[in-house]
């Protein structure tokens, strides 16, 4: 075990991510989600009393991070819906094919080592007609800040959790092969502009283009691997 990674991270990544600030796009990323919910990366929980219960059947919140799990848990008891955290990676979701009719991703696809085979489970698990929503922070239009998260993002890894300033979040979502139902894009928090450049919007695999997600998929977890943490509220 890493102390500062496996201990102290969790706990900073947690204060800095319940700030305020974030609530407003945390509201909007969560509004459409419908059905069985996945959420990679969901952290501390703080998305979880923000899904509006008419609308999502249940909700399963993946992570590493067994610390970020156990806080999640007090976020979890409150809510109406079922919901169940497993600790797990993206790149190997512990889900059958097209059982999801929701994934959400906030601020997580940064710090994905690695990022393609994610995106490839997550067009994976999603069926027919399903939406990945997303907000993420990433490369700038900018040319000039592009630049300077390029040089600082060695630096910044380490201590962040893995994290990539400069990671082209619609460029990944397109060669991944999704479609690109609604993108907004700019500076959307305040702070220094290598930080704050997001991506918000939903994408769909190219099938789904143009179509609603409906409820009803089974989304049935496997049996977790070696090492990996499981609770359900």
């Amino acid at each position: 075990m890493h102390p500062y990674r496996d201990l102290l991270l969790p706990r900073l990544i947690h204060g800095v991510m319940r700030d305020a600030r974030f609530l407003p796009l945390r509201r909007t990323l969560v509004a459409p989600a419908r059905g069985r919910v996945l959420e990679i990366g969901v952290g501390s929980g703080l998305d979880l009393p923000l899904y509006d219960p008419r609308r999502v059947s249940m909700v399963l919140g993946i992570d590493p991070s067994a610390v970020l799990l156990r806080l999640a848990r007090r976020q979890a008891a409150a809510t109406a819906f079922p919901v169940r955290l497993l600790r797990a990676e993206a790149e190997r979701l512990p889900l059958a094919d097209a059982t999801i009719d929701t994934v959400v991703s906030g601020w997580t696809l940064c710090s994905i080592p690695g990022i393609a085979a994610a995106l490839a489970e997550i067009r994976r698990v999603l069926r027919p007609g399903g939406r990945f929503l997303f907000v993420e922070h990433g490369r700038a239009e900018d040319p000039a800040i592009a630049r300077w998260q390029r040089r600082l993002t060695p630096l910044w890894r380490p201590l962040a959790g893995g994290c990539h300033l400069d990671r082209p979040i619609a460029r990944l979502l397109a060669e991944a092969g999704f479609a690109i139902a609604e993108l907004e894009t700019g500076y959307m928090l305040a702070g220094p502009r290598l930080f704050t450049y997001h991506y918000r919007g939903v994408a769909v695999p190219p099938a789904a283009a143009g179509e609603g997600a409906s409820g009803g998929a089974e989304a049935e977890a496997a049996p977790d691997r070696e090492g990996d943490a499981a609770c359900e509220r």
